[in-house]
């Protein structure tokens, strides 16, 4: 193992720091090239590209993390693999093969390996592959060409001082159509989530929740997370909609919720004014893994859920169980470790 570059991991925040190299591909004619690694952070691309005027565009995120033993593992990349074939199949890009995928991903990993944090530090390494439509183009219509590439940066421990509790408001505003792009993982749905966060954030709430956008009734996204919520008699619930990113942590936490703590498990419907069936709640993505839920603000009243200030045991469960899978500490499921 190559020396750890000299970073102060614990005062890493979630923002962007410029490592050595990143790997880009390119489709023409039909095809994508052999693709290569680049230490050059720029892209050069048309005025014209689709992806800068109609957002025809995707990305991924995911995490590298060091074991104990030194060795770098990523966490189910062919997930995302897949999952960006979704978003390309639905904004008609061409997709990038899966196996490319995760070998693009570990090549980045493999030549910036210096800046996989230690075990321990509670810092990782996030890759963020993306997926752009560029070339001369003006009307509307699938680019004439499209760029791959992978790029990543050492990040900090989501939670800085341990996990606590944050409270959340419903959001008036809609995160995506009935029928639209919701999904997907396209630009264009955090765009739009930019002003009600800062609403969110301006009344004093970590961010906000959506509602689905037919009816207003049923909880969908926590800012750009899944939810789910712990009911009163230990059943681990998480919403089922069309418009909802289906989130790689969530399928992994109701996996992990069912073989390794033994709990029932249901993906569906969960109604705002219904708050009150669930014992504790979180929110769950890649960055954070689980931001605990302390209360839910909707039309003036504040629902609090196990606590404002301290975490849910089941939640905690949850999270030491998944943390603990994805650093090599707990034995994984077969197929979610790639090893670098």
């Amino acid at each position: 193992m190559e020396k750890i570059v000299d970073i102060e991991w614990s005062k890493l925040g979630f923002s962007y720091i410029k490592t050595d190299y990143r790997y880009i591909s390119y489709w023409k004619d039909g095809k994508w090239d052999e693709g290569t690694l680049t230490q050059d952070n720029r892209l050069h691309i048309s005025e014209a590209s689709t992806a800068l005027h109609y957002g025809q565009q995707c990305f991924e995120g995911l995490k590298a993390y060091r074991t104990k033993d030194g060795k770098v593992h990523l966490f189910r990349p062919d997930r995302n693999a897949a999952r960006m074939q979704d978003s390309c199949r639905r904004i008609m890009m061409p997709e990038f093969p899966i196996e490319r995928f995760v070998d693009a991903c570990k090549q980045v990993v493999k030549a910036n390996e210096a800046y996989v944090p230690p075990y321990g530090s509670g810092a990782t390494l996030y890759l963020r592959p993306f997926l752009i439509g560029v070339g001369d183009n003006l009307g509307v219509r699938p680019a004439p060409e499209f760029i791959f590439s992978v790029f990543c940066s050492p990040v900090g421990p989501y939670f800085k001082g341990g996990m606590k509790p944050v409270n959340f408001s419903v959001s008036d505003y809609d995160r995506a159509a009935p029928y639209g792009t919701g999904a997907a993982k396209v630009g264009g749905n955090y765009a739009g989530s930019l002003m009600p966060h800062e609403a969110a954030v301006k009344g004093g709430f970590a961010d906000c929740i959506y509602l689905d956008p037919a009816t207003h009734k049923k909880v969908e996204e926590v800012g750009a997370a899944n939810f789910f919520g712990i009911t009163k008699d230990n059943k681990f619930v998480t919403p089922k909609s069309p418009s909802i990113l289906p989130s790689i942590t969530k399928y992994s936490l109701m996996q992990v919720a069912k073989d390794y703590l033994g709990m029932e498990v249901e993906e569906r419907d969960v109604f705002i004014d219904a708050l009150d069936e669930f014992a504790e709640a979180g929110a769950c993505g890649t960055a954070a893994v689980i931001t605990p839920i302390g209360g839910i603000k909707y039309k003036d009243k504040l629902h609090v859920f196990y606590s404002e200030t301290e975490v849910g045991p089941v939640t905690r469960k949850l999270y030491e169980t998944l943390c603990g899978i994805q650093v090599g500490d707990i034995t994984a499921p077969e197929g979610w470790i790639a090893e670098v």
